[in-house]
């Protein structure tokens, strides 16, 4: 079973936001992030969710800490506006549907 670590931002500007993010590529990978999913709000592009996605809650839970040393630099700080804190998910479910043609 998987762990989720969900994230709301509200960020300045988006690609700029990414390309911060982008960054820190190889130091997620490091630290035990699996896979993640970044989403937009249609209405709001300013309101970006982060899922980073582990393979167990302990990885999650040790990945907390990191994200604090994320946020802390000063290049997040310029590019985050606000963020939630982050929330633990377990991934209960994780489906593919088909579809016929």
């Amino acid at each position: 079973m998987t762990t989720t670590v969900h994230i709301e931002n509200t960020v300045r500007e988006y690609d700029a936001w990414q390309e911060a993010f982008d960054k820190f590529e190889s130091f997620r990978a490091e630290h035990g992030v699996r896979s993640y999913r970044i989403s937009r709000s249609a209405a709001d592009p300013q309101q970006v969710n982060v899922d980073l996605h582990f393979a167990s809650q302990a990885e999650a839970e040790a990945f907390l800490p990191r994200l604090q040393q994320i946020w802390s630099t000063p290049q997040s700080q310029r590019m985050l506006l606000k963020h939630t804190p982050p929330v633990l998910l377990e991934v209960v479910r994780d489906r593919v549907l088909e579809t016929s043609s």
